[in-house]
């Protein structure tokens, strides 16, 4: 495949970079922070916060294959051409101003566990599995829940602040608070508000708290302690309901690093810039991606 370039203005100079999935070279290669990927291709960027931000905005499409609470049931996302685009790697995570992307994968009030197949092609969202049966909380989730694309739980990497846990090699997820029930495979500009440090069985699984800008009360939450104020009960709520659920099924309860408390809005940055460096890394292919679908 023929390679194409695209040119960037960055800081007043006019940069040129190889798009291709080749690995990547540069005649003159300026002295930015970070590496920005989209569909494999690479990016300079001089922002620091993020390896990727925005640089589309994303017009999504979802497309149902199969009948719903089956083992066949898969929901596509296409560009606007039809063509098939990845809700993990395709949709960016920044939109700008401390706002970002959040896809719904599981809508509260519904128990039907589904998921971002991350070792399919093109990461559709499916059903979760379980010895061919497919797989359902024991009741309800009361928020709805998903994932921050361009994120990744690196499963190598231990965080010290959280008892030496790896990740759990999945992309972030998001609980959204907000009072409208979503549907599977909307894209909502949410803003973080905190987040818990769930373990499972020895995995490091972040939950951002978060909210939808387009809720009654978005503009009253801000960080932790409003959502309290606003919310009152609802972090509490979350974290025993993350805590509890595997235990009808026989399993131990979860447990919760950072003192067992939701950490800041601060804090939920930290992790989300941490796993989007990482999931950077699983993009360039300079992380091992084993099973995982990078298309």
């Amino acid at each position: 495949m023929a390679a194409a370039t695209r040119a960037m203005s960055v800081a007043g100079q006019t940069t040129s970079c190889l798009l291709s999935k080749r690995p990547f070279t540069l005649k003159q290669k300026p002295h930015f922070s970070n590496l920005c990927f989209y569909n494999q291709r690479v990016v300079y960027s001089s922002k620091r916060l993020f390896s990727c931000s925005a640089i589309y905005k994303p017009q999504v499409q979802i497309k149902e294959e199969g009948l719903p609470e089956t083992l066949d049931y898969r929901l596509f996302f296409t560009d606007n051409s039809g063509k098939k685009v990845s809700p993990w790697h395709d949709i960016p995570l920044q939109i700008g101003d401390g706002i970002f992307n959040f896809i719904v994968e599981i809508p509260k009030e519904t128990s039907a566990k589904m998921e971002v197949a991350t070792d399919e092609l093109y990461t559709p969202i499916k059903q979760d599995t379980k010895k061919g049966k497919l797989r359902y909380y024991p009741y309800n989730i009361n928020w709805n829940y998903g994932l921050l694309p361009q994120t990744w739980e690196d499963p190598s990497l231990a965080n010290a602040e959280v008892d030496g846990a790896f990740g759990d090699n999945d992309p972030v997820d998001v609980v959204e608070i907000g009072q409208t029930q979503r549907k599977i495979g909307d894209v909502l500009k949410v803003k973080p508000l905190g987040v818990l440090a769930m373990v499972d069985e020895g995995e490091l699984d972040w939950k951002i708290v978060a909210i939808s800008l387009d809720d009654p009360k978005a503009s009253l939450v801000n960080d932790v302690d409003d959502v309290e104020k606003h919310f009152p009960g609802t972090l509490t709520a979350i974290r025993d309901w993350f805590r509890d659920y595997k235990i009808p099924d026989g399993k131990p309860a979860n447990k919760f690093g950072l003192g067992n408390k939701a950490a800041n809005k601060d804090y939920a940055l930290k992790v989300i810039t941490e796993t989007n460096e990482s999931w950077a890394k699983l993009v360039k292919r300079s992380t091992s991606a084993g099973e995982l679908s990078l298309v």
